[in-house]
């Protein structure tokens, strides 16, 4: 189904866009809420979940919640379990693991993404600093 660009879409798209960090939904409606200080957060979160179900943006279910990504192509990410950053890795893709999770399950339609996850250079830093004191 074909669903009409309404200006509230174009204004979460363009607020997803300019964060580009893998954003909450809570960030992404206080981004679209500085240039549209009317728009609810329930039009932000409806439009993030339609903007994800057509391709436009992508959903990443992550530990404590969902973040989104302008990028749609297939790579992986990195959580830090410290501080809940996520960052892009440029890995290939492997579509072998689809067909070896679908002969192993029976599962149909397989697809993946992968996150890693480590402690960033930051929270490396601030560790690194507590245990200097």
């Amino acid at each position: 189904m074909q669903r009409r660009n309404t200006r509230q879409r174009k204004l979460v798209l363009d607020a997803v866009r300019a964060l580009h960090d893998h954003p909450t939904a809570d960030e992404v409606f206080t981004e679209a809420r500085r240039h549209d200080e009317r728009i609810s957060r329930g039009t932000v979160y409806r439009n993030l979940a339609l903007l994800a179900e057509d391709g436009s943006i992508r959903m990443l279910k992550t530990p404590g919640g969902s973040r989104f990504d302008d990028r749609c192509d297939r790579h992986a990410h990195l959580i830090c379990t410290s501080c809940g950053t996520v960052r892009d890795v440029e890995l290939p893709y492997d579509g072998a693991a689809d067909g070896a999770a679908m002969r192993e399950t029976g599962f149909s339609h397989v697809t993946h993404y992968a996150f890693f996850e480590g402690v960033c250079p930051a929270c490396q830093a601030r560790e690194d600093e507590a245990k200097a004191r």
